[in-house]
């Protein structure tokens, strides 16, 4: 049953974590870690190379293809000062950004525009040609040349500030999917970290088709809602993409009665930002949506994704898709069981408890 009609606040999404539940590394097989089915009334503890099992021959599993670029730089300004770079975006070179990126920078102080950061022990120097971005909260920096191959070349996996480890060849190959294709996100979209080729070939087996989305993940995805009034809260804006085959697969899906499956949350908000308008449309463009509770889900049906952060705006769209009540009971019976949480912890599978609006056709 979905929620009864309320007002939300933030505090209707906090809740208290043993900081020893917060996973500082991936398990040691993809598909080893634990999955806790929440589509029936009660949780049921599985692991998730049980996922297959969990699905029906002719739903569609849609995930999202972004690859996660080495975005963190360390550099220094020409005065000494220490320089720390989390590259929001690389900006497309055919709309005359030429090497040019948005970035989160850390410093004692603001470098100014015409200064000059130097990277990586002197491999390179950006010039900062001012700030930029949706809210003019990012600095405006120009790289010397491809920004995808200096950051490949001397960036570092720009790893969730609650992993406390400086990353390694592990974090290199595990905090990337195994599908990862299209290069720009910043984050990974962690609940397909699980999918490993046994899996996916377990799902082909099982009937179950496959689509992609792309999204490209920002760092906003790991801050908290700050405003008490949650339509108070300004949402971060991510490039998505969603392909007209994927607008396809879906109809076809629909038409013979299956499901829509996101693999994580990224890829739930690609496809219902591309159904704002009442029905899915195929394109490329910004969203800056912000899901709720009382939100009308138009494409997906089930669910896979991670236990998000407290406050977070990914556990409000997980409240607003499984259902606030549901969710919370999740959640507690997640940490009475010991459930890793975050980007390198366990999985979970939730149905769509929201009333639905018309579907996508």
């Amino acid at each position: 049953m979905p929620d009864t009609p309320r007002t939300f606040t933030v505090d209707d999404f906090d809740f208290d974590l043993p900081p020893g539940l917060i996973a500082q590394h991936p398990a040691p097989q993809r598909s080893a870690s634990r999955l806790l089915d929440g589509t029936g009334a009660a949780p049921v503890d599985l692991r998730f190379s049980d996922l297959p099992g969990l699905l029906a021959p002719g739903d569609l599993l849609v995930f999202n293809d972004t690859r996660v670029i080495k975005a963190r730089l360390f550099g220094e300004k020409p005065t000494g000062g220490a320089v720390e770079a989390l590259i929001e975006r690389v900006l497309p070179a055919g709309d005359g950004h030429t090497h040019e990126v948005l970035a989160h920078l850390r410093a004692s102080k603001s470098p100014r525009p015409g200064s000059t950061v130097r990277f990586a022990d002197g491999a390179f120097e950006a010039e900062v040609l001012g700030r930029g971005g949706p809210d003019g909260g990012l600095f405006h920096l120009r790289f010397p040349s491809d920004p995808f191959a200096l950051l490949e070349a001397h960036g570092h996996v720009p790893l969730p500030p609650y992993i406390t480890h400086a990353d390694g060849a592990d974090d290199v190959a595990r905090y990337q999917t195994v599908f990862a294709d299209k290069p720009g996100a910043v984050a990974a979209p962690t609940a397909s970290l699980h999918f490993d080729d046994g899996v996916l070939a377990a799902l082909a087996a099982r009937g179950v088709q496959r689509a992609q989305v792309t999204l490209h993940v920002g760092a906003g995805t790991f801050q908290p809602v700050r405003s008490a009034t949650l339509s108070e809260h300004k949402m971060h804006s991510e490039w998505y993409e969603v392909p007209q085959p994927t607008v396809d697969a879906i109809s076809r899906t629909r038409a013979a009665g299956g499901r829509i499956v996101a693999a994580g949350t990224t890829t739930l908000r690609a496809l219902e930002s591309a159904a704002l308008g009442g029905t899915l449309v195929a394109g490329a463009r910004e969203t800056d949506v912000f899901i709720t509770p009382g939100f009308p889900f138009r494409v997906v049906d089930r669910l896979v994704t991670n236990f998000h952060l407290p406050r977070s705006t990914l556990l409000m769209l997980v409240s607003a898709f499984a259902g606030h009540a549901h969710a919370r009971a999740l959640y507690r019976h997640a940490i009475e069981s010991g459930y890793r949480f975050f980007s390198y912890g366990d999985a979970m599978l939730l149905e769509r408890r929201a009333p639905a609006v018309t579907r996508a056709g």
